[in-house]
C-alpha cells in the first residue's frame, strides 16, 4: 500500500514521514509515531496499514532513512523539533503519540516542551521516562556490533550516531502526567523498563495501563510485533470512546 510520502523542514533539517491521510476515515484521531534510535519511517509502513482505517504518521528522525543528516544538532531538544515540524507542515491538531525505544524519550520531551497540549494519549514502548547520555565508547560498539553486522547502515548513519554520542545529556522525564499513558514492556531480560522504572511511570501517570509480553526483551516490536499493534489499537480505540 502506498501511503503519502512527504518532508518537514526542522530548522532546514528535511525530515521524512508516511502519512495514510488517503486511506484513513477522515474523523479519526490521529496516532504520531516515532520510532527507535536506529529505526525509519519504512519500517512502521506495516503499523500504518493494520492501525487503518485510523489516520497514523511517523517519521524518521534527522539521521534516519530517508531525512537529512545534519552536522550537529542530536540532543533531545533536536529530535523534539523533528516531530514539531512535521505536526506543522501536515497541521495535526490533535493526536495520539506513540514512542518506541528510544523515540520515548523524544515523545516525553515533545509532550513536556509543550505542556501536553494537543496530546489525548502518550504510547510508551519499552523504555524508562528518561533521555539518556551515552556511555564512552557507546557509538563505535554500536557501528561495530550493531549497524554493521546487521546491515543497518543506511538507516542511521554514523554521522548521527556520533552526534547522538557528543551530544545527548540526561534529561529526567518524569514529571506528573494527567495524560492516559500505554506501557509496552518486555518481560524477558534485555527489557529496558525494569521494576524501578516501571514505579516511575505508575507515580508520573495517573491514569497508566501496562501491557507485558513475556516472550520478549527489549525487542517486543521485533518478537510480538502483532501483539504490539493489537495492544496499539485497543488502546487508543478505548480512548477515543471515553473522549466521546
Amino acid at each position: 500500500m502506498r501511503f503519502t510520502s512527504g518532508f518537514a523542514d526542522s530548522d532546514g533539517v528535511r525530515i521524512h514521514y508516511f502519512d495514510s491521510i488517503n486511506q484513513a476515515d477522515p474523523d479519526s484521531v490521529p496516532l504520531l509515531i516515532c520510532p527507535g534510535l536506529s529505526e525509519t519511517a519504512e519500517e512502521y509502513v506495516d503499523v500504518l496499514e493494520f492501525l487503518l482505517p485510523r489516520r497514523c504518521v511517523v517519521l524518521s528522525f534527522r539521521g534516519r532513512g530517508n531525512s537529512d543528516t545534519s552536522e550537529g544538532g542530536y540532543d533531545l531538544d533536536e529530535h523534539v523539533s523533528d516531530i514539531e515540524a512535521v505536526i506543522r507542515t501536515i497541521q495535526l491538531k490533535q493526536f495520539h503519540l506513540f514512542g518506541h525505544s528510544r523515540g520515548v524519550s523524544y515523545a516525553l520531551g515533545f509532550a513536556e516542551a509543550h505542556n501536553e497540549r494537543q496530546i489525548l494519549s502518550l504510547l510508551l514502548g519499552d523504555y524508562p521516562p528518561e533521555h539518556r547520555q551515552m556511555p564512552s565508547g557507546w557509538a563505535d560498539e554500536y557501528i561495530n556490533d550493531y549497524l554493521i553486522p546487521f546491515q543497518r547502515t543506511s538507516n542511521i548513519r554514523t554521522d548521527a550516531v556520533w552526534g547522538i554520542q557528543r551530544e545527548s545529556k540526561y534529561v529526567s522525564l518524569d514529571s506528573s502526567s494527567a495524560l492516559p499513558a500505554l506501557i509496552l514492556r518486555g518481560k524477558l531480560e534485555g527489557s529496558l523498563i525494569n521494576d524501578s522504572d516501571l514505579q516511575r511511570y505508575h507515580n508520573k501517570f495517573q491514569h497508566l495501563t501496562v501491557e507485558e509480553f513475556h516472550r520478549s526483551g527489549h525487542d517486543l516490536m521485533g518478537t510480538e510485533r502483532n501483539g504490539c499493534f493489537e495492544a496499539i489499537r485497543v488502546f487508543v480505540d478505548a480512548q477515543d470512546a471515553v473522549k466521546g
